[in-house]
């Protein structure tokens, strides 16, 4: 397992696929550790290099103080790519890595191309979480053992058929994010970070193109916020999946994958 540095902080990475072969960097989500993008990694690293990593405070990444700011963290992926010697780089991100994505497409020059799922430019026309999806979040019964409160937390960002009908996965999912989620002190730094995100005003700097994927039924960052993205953007493609909740790279995986890698071949 390699390791970037940034600043002190130690980030772990891990690489697969041709190394001759152009390189698609995921970015993840707020609390969540690389395993969420296991079903896209696989499939881009047929043709691509591909490099998943862990935001700091997740996985194997070291728990600096907090808390964290998207700026930071995007400074932490630069290192990865640094790091691993990457020239350029299709950035994915989907939720807080979505941010993180747009920052760096910002600040830094090696990304090609952003693909950005289920998130949001911030600033104050940003449509905020729903009052009910941040008391699951952040509201887990005190009598809760660690799988209960990630089924707790978990429930609102995938629809109710998909957590009725896949209850083995689920399963699976919960033992993932035991073994590699971030911690709840962290989780909090990450969302300060997530909270205090504002590129609203930016976003006509982002020139790369960009693939842009929400669903209607997201009810963890409304489908307004990728109608945002989509006006503000210059060079982008949105792609609406009707009914489709917060994780559609896990619920919708198979038309996730295979649009990303339909965009990812025409660049």
């Amino acid at each position: 397992m390699p390791y970037a540095n940034n600043d002190g902080v130690r980030l772990a990475y891990e690489r697969e696929g041709p190394g001759d072969a152009e390189t698609v960097v995921f970015v993840e989500g707020l609390g969540y550790g690389r395993w969420m993008w296991r079903w896209q990694h696989r499939a881009v690293s047929d043709d691509y290099e591909s490099i998943r990593w862990d935001n700091r405070g997740t996985g194997e990444s070291d728990e600096p103080d907090g808390p964290y700011t998207v700026p930071e963290m995007a400074s932490d992926l630069e290192a990865v790519l640094d790091h691993a010697g990457v020239e350029s780089a299709h950035v994915v991100g989907a939720s807080m890595g979505g941010m993180i994505a747009q920052q760096y497409a910002l600040e830094y020059d090696r990304a090609r191309s952003l693909t950005l799922m289920c998130t949001s430019p911030g600033g104050p026309e940003e449509v905020p979480i729903p009052e009910e999806t941040l008391e699951r979040m952040f509201g887990v019964p005190e009598d809760a053992d660690e799988r209960e409160a990630i089924r707790y937390k978990m429930r609102p960002a995938v629809t109710e058929g998909f957590w009725a009908d896949n209850q083995e996965l689920i399963d699976r999912i919960v033992e993932w994010r035991l073994d590699s989620d971030a911690s709840e002190q962290a989780r909090t730094w990450q969302a300060a970070g997530v909270e205090a995100f504002d590129v609203h005003d930016r976003l006509g700097e982002i020139t790369q193109p960009t693939l842009l994927v929400h669903g209607t039924a997201d009810r963890v960052v409304p489908y307004e916020n990728g109608e945002l993205l989509a006006e503000g953007l210059p060079d982008v493609e949105f792609v609406t999946l009707e009914g489709a909740p917060h994780l559609l790279f896990i619920e919708r995986r198979e038309r996730v994958t295979d649009r990303l890698l339909e965009f990812l071949d025409d660049g």
